[in-house]
Order: structure tokens, then sequence, then C-alpha cells
């Protein structure tokens, strides 16, 4: 892959050039965004994935649930449904995408969730509800430039910071760096527990912030302990197991693994991965699985791996939370 990345570098140039025209038409307003009445937040990135949008929704839903009508609105990539879907006790991870299907099943009580691969359509689909949302996620729309969020919260890895990445099809960027300029907060995400000051400082020197942007930095907590569909095991109770991942990048799961001293074996599948019935044949004859929540959501429902799947909850910690806070808070009672 590395190999063909490299022979592939001549594109670069011409995909560099097609997305800076394209958000050089949006910029002067040749081709159209569409701007709302309603706060809406959209989170995401300039690479391929794996920068962490999932956990960063959910700390925005803990941070705004008790205060106000929530709804989350996703593509819905790789479900078998077509067009606006609100989602109901229904539903499964095939009828809305696994994460659009993780935020049902941890946020229902207190948040609509929402698909639509036409944002505008889903939009003015959940403003049109006779319960309509105070606020609306945006999940993964960074690029989505037909709707114009009032407030971007753009995330890039610690490990692979968009600052010395290329674009597509030699590096992982959607768009050129400068597309950052349109973010109004700026996270890296997946910082080790001990990342200093002075680490920071250069990471901030790097990005180039505009005037009006602020970076912060974040780090993912992992749970002690893991959880199945009717029980609950302590984290370090599991002798040995099979690790099956199915994300962009799993390489800091395994790395917390592998530092608790946990012995186990790692069956490493494609991002967003169709668990086929070859596939959960090999499964099932594994002593004991442990997965991703985002994972767990598409391999619960196969009866032969019930009662030996678990999943490792984790969220995002932001440091600084109260200053990145009150960013979020002020935006959304400013009501645009």
């Amino acid at each position: 892959m590395k190999l063909l990345r490299k022979i592939l570098f001549p594109i670069v140039p011409i995909y560099y050039v097609v997305t800076w025209l394209r958000n050089w038409f949006y910029d002067l307003g040749i081709f159209k965004s569409k701007s709302y009445t309603m706060p809406i937040i959209c989170v995401g990135n300039l690479s391929t994935g794996g920068t962490g949008k999932s956990p960063m929704i959910e700390l925005l839903i803990r941070l705004l649930k008790d205060s106000y009508k929530v709804a989350t609105l996703s593509r819905g990539y790789k479900r078998e449904t077509e067009g606006f879907r609100l989602a109901n006790q229904l539903d499964t991870a095939k009828t809305l995408g696994d994460e659009p299907f993780q935020f049902f099943s941890k946020f229902h009580k207190n948040v609509q969730v929402a698909v639509d691969s036409n944002r505008q359509r889903g939009i003015e689909n959940l403003i049109n509800l006779s319960e309509k949302p105070d606020v609306i996620l945006l999940d993964d729309a960074f690029q989505h430039r037909k709707v114009k969020a009032g407030f971007n919260i753009l995330l890039t890895t610690y490990q692979d910071l968009y600052a010395d990445d290329w674009v597509l099809p030699t590096g992982n960027l959607r768009e050129p760096k400068q597309g950052a300029k349109r973010a109004q907060l700026i996270v890296v995400t997946k910082c080790p527990n001990n990342i200093s000051d002075s680490e920071k400082e250069g990471i901030v020197l790097k990005l180039k912030p505009e005037a009006n942007q602020k970076v912060f930095f974040s780090t993912i907590d992992y749970s002690e302990d893991v959880f199945s569909e009717e029980t609950t095991r302590a984290l370090l109770s599991l002798e040995s197991f099979t690790l099956v991942t199915g994300i962009a990048n799993a390489n800091p799961l395994v790395l917390h693994l592998k530092n608790k001293g946990l012995q186990f074996e790692h069956l490493d599948f494609p991002d967003h991965h169709a668990f086929t019935d070859a596939d959960i044949a090999q499964l099932k004859h594994r002593e004991l699985l442990l997965t991703t929540e985002k994972d767990f959501m598409r391999l619960k429902g196969f009866e032969s791996l019930r009662e030996k799947l678990f999943y490792l909850p984790i969220k995002a910690t932001v440091h600084e939370h109260e200053i990145f806070k009150n960013h979020v808070m002020n935006y959304v009672e400013s009501g645009n």
C-alpha cells in the first residue's frame, strides 16, 4: 500500500487543485452553502478517518443534553437504508450505521439520532419535527460544505497531525490543510496522558492557528471494565482473548492493552467492516472476544457470539475542559 501511494504521487497536485478550487468556489459564493438560524456544531477532520469523531460527539452530548434538546445527524455510512431516518427502538447498526446506532443505544432517552447523506435535507427534517431540537451535532461533515455550520470543531491526531500530511492519494488528507481555517476550535486528539506544556506549544506552532482559533488537546480514557449485553467484567480479569477491530486505527487500543500486560490475538478488519458469515464462523470458535464499542454495535446481533462478546468503552477528555465547555456553551447560548 505504501508503495502504491508513492507511485500515485503524480496525482497529488491534481487532487489538490480540484479540492482547493471546490473550497474556493464555496468561499466566493459560486457554490452555495446554506446557513440556519439554530445552533449547528460540526465535528470533522481533514484526514480520511481515525481522529476520534465519535468520542467527541459523545462528549458534546454529555455537555449539552441536560440543558438543551440535542440531535445528532450522521451520514449513516454503510447502512442498508436510504434517505432520512430518525432512530427508533427497532433500528440496528444495519439500518442506521454503526456509529449512529452507538449514539442511539447510549443516549436515546436524551438525544434524537438521525441519519441522512443529504445533510440539508436531514437538517430540514429535524427542524420540522414536532419536538424539534435546540442544537444539531453534525458528525463528520467538515467537507460537506452545502451546509454552513455555525461552529466547527476540527480534529487531528497527536500521531498524525494534518500539518505533517499530504492530500490523497499519497497522504490521508481529504482536502488541503488550508481548510483548517474554517474551524473555530482545533482539537489534537489521542494525546499521551503525560504530554508536556512545551510539547503542546510546539504542536500549536506547527498547526499555525488563526488569531480567532483556539487549539485544545485531548486524551482517550479507557474503562477499567468491559461489557457484554448482560454482564460486566474487570478488564484485567481477561487472561486471554481475541481482540476484534474494524476501525480506522486500532494502534492506540492495542498499545493500551499491551501496557496492561494482557495477552491476546488481534484480528484487524477494515474500518466499518461488514462482518460476513465466514467471519462469524471464524469468531464463534474463539473462547473470548473483546472489541470496540463501535464494532460491538455490528457484532452483537449474531447470536453465536452473544455469550463471549465484550466491548471496552472509551471517553474523550479535553484538557482545559472548562474553557472548552465555555466555547461550546457560549456558541449554543447565542442562538446561531
